[in-house]
C-alpha cells in the first residue's frame, strides 16, 4: 500500500510539539489592522495549541507527523 500524501496546506500551518499536541498560529493579524486595537493585535501574536477535539481531524491531514 502507498504512503499516504499530507495535506500540504495543513502541513505549512500546523506543527507538532515534543508532547504531542498541535500547535497553530492565530487568525485575523494579517491585514485591515488600523481598525484592530493594539490589544487585539498583541494577543494575535504567538501561537496557541489546537484543540483537543480538532486534533483528530489534524492527524488524518498530516498523517507523516504523527
Amino acid at each position: 500500500m502507498p504512503k499516504m500524501k499530507s495535506n500540504s496546506g495543513a502541513a505549512k500551518r500546523f506543527t507538532k510539539t515534543g508532547s504531542g499536541k498541535w500547535k497553530r498560529n492565530k487568525a485575523f493579524g494579517s491585514h485591515i489592522l488600523t481598525k484592530k486595537s493594539a490589544k487585539r493585535k498583541r494577543n494575535m501574536r504567538g501561537t496557541e495549541l489546537v484543540s483537543h477535539a480538532d486534533s483528530k481531524a489534524l492527524e488524518r491531514l498530516v498523517p507523516g507527523r504523527g
